[in-house]
């Protein structure tokens, strides 16, 4: 138990964001709570590519986008529930990941950042010219149509959350089963040297490829309970950049690699930019201080807070792994 106290924790993190907002029954602690539990599940979600092989993906917010689109268009057009709405976001998702990965998991490095920018852009103008899914406006929902099967608006966005608590948890378990198995000690020789884990046998592409598709899996379903919150999507708020930015922060600040890092490098992300945006000094600086913080993360403590704790406390270094 001591060993997986890391994972322990986590779950216990997850599960307290999902009880305080229903033990109060405060909307407002709801919504703080969804994008709480939403930064988790995008950085566990990242961290299986990034932090488990070493690629770093700056525009995985494509597959948050995609399956948002997906969930929506289902709802939207068709009138589909929202969970299989959700299950075929994430499946659609991971296989466009999937199918993308035999492309440009061959790069390495900065070229693989690169093209996963392009990739994101790409599907952003695509979108931007289908008029089956609202074009560069979006589609909108009619609120009172879309939420009356789950009892109205209010009972909606309880169940999204409920579902999205679901979802943290289940990207928290896979993340910490993969990194327990043959697989996930195949995906850290990767990280290691490529070269030596093909030497040794691994088939390096088809773990690349099913790490990035399980790193999409997640997004997909946690794009697609966003925007059903919200009630509308469209491509820049789908395709947004910078979502893949703080991805990334948090994956770097929590640290790269290790269960607990992600939910912590959340947590702690979440209450800075809090601060910053609700600060009048630094409102419209935050992403500034965001990047210096990041620059000083990558200069100081590469391997992040856990990392950190770690190297200084040997209790932490022998229970978070």
């Amino acid at each position: 138990m001591k060993k997986h106290l890391g994972f322990i924790v986590s779950l216990l993190i997850i599960l307290a964001c999902g009880a305080y907002p229903i033990v109060t029954g405060s909307p407002m602690a709801r919504e703080d709570m969804f994008v709480m539990l939403s930064y988790i599940g995008l950085a566990l979600s990242l961290n299986v590519l990034m932090g488990f092989t070493g690629y770093v993906s700056f525009g995985h917010v494509v597959f948050f986008g995609i399956g948002g689109y997906i969930t929506f268009a289902l709802i939207y057009h068709y009138g589909i529930g929202l969970i299989p709405a959700l299950i075929a976001g994430g499946i659609v998702a991971a296989l466009i990941a999937g199918l993308l990965g035999m492309a440009v998991l061959n790069l390495r490095g900065a070229y693989f950042a690169i093209a996963t920018i392009g990739i994101n852009e790409a599907f952003k103008t695509l979108i931007s010219n289908i008029d089956y899914l609202g074009g560069a406006e979006g589609l909108f929902f009619n609120l009172r149509k879309a939420y009356s099967p789950y009892g109205g608006s209010q009972k909606a966005l309880w169940y999204s959350f409920i579902l999205l608590v679901i979802v943290t948890l289940a990207a928290l378990i896979v993340s910490f089963l993969v990194k327990r198995s043959k697989f996930g000690l195949g995906l850290f020789s990767i990280r290691e040297d490529e070269d030596a884990a093909k030497v040794l046998g691994i088939n390096t592409k088809l773990y690349k490829t099913i790490a990035f598709m399980i790193s999409a899996f997640f997004p997909g379903m946690i794009g697609g309970l966003f925007f059903f919150k919200n009630g509308s999507i469209d491509p820049n708020s789908a395709f947004h950049l910078l979502k893949s930015v703080e991805m990334i922060f948090m994956v770097m600040l929590g640290g790269i690699g290790t269960i607990f890092g992600p939910v912590v490098g959340a947590l702690t992300y979440e209450e800075i930019r809090s601060y910053l945006l609700l600060n009048p000094a630094f409102k419209d600086l935050h992403l500034a201080i965001s990047g210096v913080i990041l620059l000083l993360i990558v200069l100081f403590i590469p391997d992040g807070i856990v990392g950190f704790l770690r190297r200084k406390i040997k209790f932490f270094k022998e229970v978070f792994e």
